[in-house]
């Protein structure tokens, strides 16, 4: 089929040996290749109830039909398995210049099955896989890791890799690549670290056939036309993610002292204004796209001074600085640069230590850590990416952390996950949002909160607004299955991803075509969640969501009900 190799590779870490399969092209019009592929092959690799934490947990890559074309922001490349976090369905998505070359493997997916015997990291390409001994970096962190693997690998290859978190299998733990990106969500890192692989490099140069290369290009040129003038584009180039430190002080929906509330005194002190004004700061943006909305900054003063990263963005900021109430932006990129180093997900671990904050104040703890204080934060995540003392517990996730500390009705997450910065009890919509998605409390399988901070749709809507989410609930998912950068989602419209669908693969669908086909792969995650124990029930808020923030923005049970029902109603008669 057009657009696909047709392939799949399976890496056999047990055997230390490699397979091809072919993908028939009645999976991939189902499917459509990345997430759509990724959940198909996760339900049938992964045995029902398998250990997230065990070798037999698949890890599995995939890329989509618009992945290495000229499309603008198709430089990305999904990821799917067990999430420790959850124990259901876990994705999560990177940007930089991997996909390209994981593509050029000549394949749509590679699952990883079982486990190394030792410490391993693999060279991928067209040729085929090649396993190493890790032995040299094992406890390294990232970037130590990255330069071992990338000097014994092809010249032209990017690598994935784990830090020590990873290896010490924390529930919080990611993968990085291109040194500051981030398979982030879901603890990624522990998978791999349970199979005791340190690191992927992928090195693929070969090209892959479309259908009609001049639709593709005349889609990108309707994209330029619309993108590259805009405000928002901007917005991006010039401030990036951090500008939404701005907008939702103002909106009063910036999560602040664990949650209790939606505003945050010192906000300027840590926004993309003090960014600016405070750090040296250079734009750049992924292979084929115009928004460069990544930021590589430089500490210019203070005990940082010197301090090189890419970030730190609105999440980190919203978990690490307005969670913990850390008032320095400086002090937050320090603390982000050593969540990468050690490879932990910045949101979960700022959600980890300010819930940590309040066990203290309850008792429960003796660990002796308060808000605003960088130095005890860093100790935390020191503590829990190599597990030892407090932080053997709070790597176990917030889940089970909560109720080893009686702290169940304190802990902000669903399902396991933490949510991200938009407090629901303002944006009735991101509830929803948290509530349903299939991976945890996410605020990317829709970004609902552009259509509630933009005024599309009122804030306090309750009736009706679950339509408009499943609206931007399923654009997203041909997203993640084509596989694109979300923050184009204001110029790649449905036109125009029905017309990257013809241009890539060749299929011509009508829109409700498309949407059957989005729907498809939503009930096909909650249904992954359902065969591990993850039913309706879950698919609710915490306890400490439902009480009046400081401000008295609330969000009842009865309005969420309301808008799961509505939203469960349209999902069941689209099948």
């Amino acid at each position: 089929m057009k657009g696909f190799f047709n392939r799949i590779l399976r890496v056999n870490l047990n055997q230390k040996s490699y397979s091809y399969e072919e993908i028939p092209d009645a999976v991939l019009k189902e499917t459509l290749g990345g997430k759509g592929l990724g959940i198909y092959l996760l339900s049938r690799e992964n045995k029902p109830n398998v250990e997230a934490l065990s070798p037999e947990n698949c890890f599995i890559v995939t890329v989509g039909p618009v992945t290495g074309s000229k499309m603008w922001g198709q430089s990305r490349f999904g990821a799917f398995a067990k999430s420790p976090a959850t124990g259901g369905f876990g994705e999560s998505y990177c940007g930089g210049d991997l996909a390209p070359k994981i593509k050029g493997c000549g394949v749509d997916a590679v699952i990883f099955q079982g486990g190394a015997a030792d410490l391993t990291f693999l060279a991928i390409d067209e040729k085929g896989v090649k396993f190493h001994d890790a032995s040299p970096v094992k406890g390294k962190d990232t970037v130590e890791s990255e330069e071992h693997i990338l000097k014994h690998s092809p010249p032209n290859a990017s690598a994935l890799v784990i830090g020590p978190a990873g290896e010490n299998l924390a529930a919080c733990a990611c993968v990085k690549a291109n040194r500051w990106r981030s398979l982030g969500r879901g603890g990624f890192g522990a998978v791999l670290g349970a199979k005791n692989i340190k690191g992927i490099a992928f090195a693929g140069a070969k090209n892959c056939e479309v259908a009609d290369e001049e639709l593709i290009k005349a889609v990108a040129r309707r994209v330029a036309q619309t993108g590259k003038g805009n405000p928002v584009t901007e917005v991006y180039r010039k401030l990036g993610t951090p500008n939404q430190v701005r907008v939702t002080n103002q909106q009063k929906c910036f999560p602040t002292q664990y949650w209790q509330s939606g505003y945050f005194d010192k906000w300027r002190n840590i926004s993309s204004d003090y960014m600016q004004a405070n750090f040296d700061i250079e734009a750049r943006g992924c292979p084929t796209c115009f928004l460069k909305c990544t930021k590589l900054s430089k500490v210019r003063q203070g005990r940082h001074a010197g301090l090189e990263l890419e970030g730190p963005e609105f999440e980190t900021i919203y978990a690490i600085g307005g969670l913990n109430c850390i008032d320095s932006l400086e002090e937050i990129a320090w603390l982000n640069d050593l969540c990468d180093r050690m490879g932990i997900d910045t949101m979960t671990a700022g959600n980890l230590s300010a819930f940590l904050v309040e066990a203290r104040k309850q008792g429960k703890t003796d660990f002796a850590i308060d808000y605003n204080q960088p130095d005890r934060v860093a100790e935390l995540f020191r503590l829990i990416a190599y597990r030892q003392g407090i932080g053997d517990l709070l790597a176990q996730g917030i889940k089970e952390a909560a109720k080893i500390l009686g702290m169940e009705d304190r802990a902000v997450h669903v399902k396991g996950l933490e949510p991200g910065g938009f407090d629901p009890r303002v944006l009735k919509g991101m509830g929803l949002s948290y509530a349903t998605s299939a991976r945890g409390a996410c605020h990317l399988r829709g970004t609902f909160y552009k259509a509630e901070l933009s005024g599309q749709m009122p804030k306090e809507q309750i009736e009706g607004k679950a339509k408009l989410h499943i609206d931007y609930e399923d654009r997203s998912a041909i997203f993640d299955s084509l596989v694109l950068c979300r923050f184009f989602r204001d110029y790649i419209l449905w036109d125009e991803l029905l017309d990257l669908v013809a241009g890539t693969t060749g299929m011509r669908l009508t829109k409700g075509q498309l949407e059957d086909l989005a729907n498809g792969i939503t009930q096909n995650t909650r249904a992954y969640n359902h065969r591990e124990g993850l039913g309706a029930a879950t698919d609710t808020l915490p306890p400490a969501l439902f009480e009046a923030n400081r401000e008295g923005a609330c969000l009842t049970r009865g309005d969420l009900d309301t808008m799961i029902g509505e939203y469960n109603q349209i999902r069941k008669r689209n099948l």
